[in-house]
């Protein structure tokens, strides 16, 4: 427990509380004892001021009786009558200590004195006060007990010591019980990692319902995790598509070439030279759109975003597809609407509109005029939508979600040109782009020709 980073950071701010805790008690004490010296003096101040206008009015015997009554009465203060040797002649004390009375003016330092009542204690009170001498050699001491100044003090420091005392038990109890639970999630959070590096990555890191530091890593985590697990699940399909799809082609290739070296006549094995550069182009293009597919995923094309005008790169692809539309006997309408642009990549934003005209051409039937192929760019809901519809087959609804996988084609023949790629690369750079990839039916209610729509759903830029 005490090898955690938390640990020793709550042990760091505890001394740290401490050491403030015991600049406090201190500073109110010094502060509280300061603020009573001075009331103290003042108090003495004032007294001094009555003596000596008692004095002034009436002489030493106005000012005896008015010590003498003063000095019965219950309170702090301490009168005293002495002679010109300084003995005591009359006052509320049996002594105080030698040499108070010698000379005239405040006593410094505090002096000792024995009240009458505790005699028997000597020296065990302590006292300031102001001395004065008459004309007639008499001196006249007003004093002020400190035991009062000196009990609020102690009072004051305990009282503090006591309440820093509960903050301290409570705030180890408190530190205690979060810290527990801190460490028990950072142990949760252990042994989930733990099975995550032993291989299994649908293990994710556990998230509470407080909405702390701890749940938002946890959700960043669980979110790289998520993608991990994707980008792995993905390169097992890679794998084992290869191995099954590149596996035919490869064989082709190698028994033309067998039949190419076997054959005698030119012609015939200028044909078989011919299917090999035809097979090994397509090959070369199943890789390449492999590689981008994985550079897409991997992000490392993120960098080379900027402001794209998507009308003129949708008008620019319908124009270019269009003379291979109608080679294919079908007609390309376009419905774009100008001036709309997004934040991506141009080279990967024309790439997947041509993997989407190039399938609808691929799988459209017949040209006719209500059942042609369209481009269409609109804005909808916040949202800028780029569709390509077709008049095909379609695709039933529970295989939408098996044609963006990579190598897959419901075309199990493989009577149409193709790698079972385009798809899986329109839906990775709408995934770089922050956007979805939508497919729904062309024509809604009619099973017989319910055709195919592809939609590039681009998130509105930011103003």
């Amino acid at each position: 427990m005490f090898r955690s980073t938390a640990v020793r950071l709550s042990a760091l701010y505890i001394l740290l509380f401490a050491l403030c805790a015991a600049f406090l008690v201190f500073y109110v004490t010094a502060m509280s004892e300061r603020l009573l010296a001075q009331q103290t003096r003042q108090t003495l101040q004032e007294e001094v001021g009555d003596v000596q206008r008692a004095y002034e009015r009436g002489g030493i015997n106005l000012l005896v009786r008015m010590m003498e009554r003063r000095a019965r009465q219950p309170g702090a203060n301490l009168y005293v009558v002495a002679g010109p040797n300084g003995e005591m002649l009359a006052g509320n004390v049996a002594s105080v200590q030698p040499g108070v009375l010698d000379e005239q003016g405040w006593t410094e330092p505090p002096f000792r004195y024995e009240p009458f009542a505790e005699a028997e204690k000597p020296g065990q009170d302590v006292a300031i006060g102001y001395v004065m001498r008459l004309d007639n050699g008499l001196r006249i001491m007003v004093g002020r007990d400190l035991g009062d100044p000196g009990r609020f003090r102690l009072i004051v420091r305990r009282a503090l010591m006591v309440a820093l005392t509960i903050m301290g038990v409570g705030a180890l109890v408190i530190w205690f019980g979060i810290g527990r639970n801190a460490l028990k999630r950072i142990d949760r959070m252990s042994a989930a990692s733990q099975k995550i590096m032993a291989g299994d990555l649908s293990q994710r890191l556990p998230v509470g319902r407080s909405g702390d530091e701890f749940d938002r890593l946890s959700d960043s985590l669980n979110a790289m995790l998520g993608r991990i697990e994707k980008l792995n699940e993905g390169l097992r399909q890679v794998s084992d598509n290869i191995a099954h799809d590149l596996k035919t082609p490869l064989t082709r290739l190698r028994n033309k070439a067998a039949d190419a070296l076997s054959e005698d006549r030119e012609d015939v094995r200028r044909a078989a030279l011919e299917g090999i550069i035809g097979e090994s182009d397509q090959l070369i293009r199943t890789f390449n759109a492999l590689l981008m597919i994985s550079r897409v995923e991997a992000g490392s094309i993120a960098a080379e975003m900027s402001e794209v005008d998507l009308s003129a790169v949708s008008a620019d692809s319908a124009e270019l597809y269009e003379p291979v539309a109608e080679e294919a006997g079908l007609q390309l309408a376009t419905e774009v609407l100008p001036g709309v642009a997004v934040n991506g990549n141009r080279e990967l934003i024309g790439q997947a509109i041509f993997n989407l005209l190039d399938n609808a051409i691929k799988y459209s039937g017949d040209g006719d005029d209500n059942r042609g192929i369209k481009l269409r760019l609109v804005k909808r809901d916040g949202d800028i939508r780029l569709s390509v519809c077709d008049n095909g087959p379609g695709i039933p609804a529970d295989k939408r979600e098996d044609v963006l996988k990579r190598f897959v084609r419901l075309d199990e023949s493989r009577s149409k040109p193709g790698t079972g790629l385009g798809l899986s690369l329109v839906e990775a750079v709408m995934e770089l782009h922050g956007g979805s990839l939508e497919l729904s039916d062309t024509y809604e209610g009619r099973p017989d020709a319910t055709g195919l729509t592809v939609t590039m759903v681009f998130p509105a830029p930011r103003l």
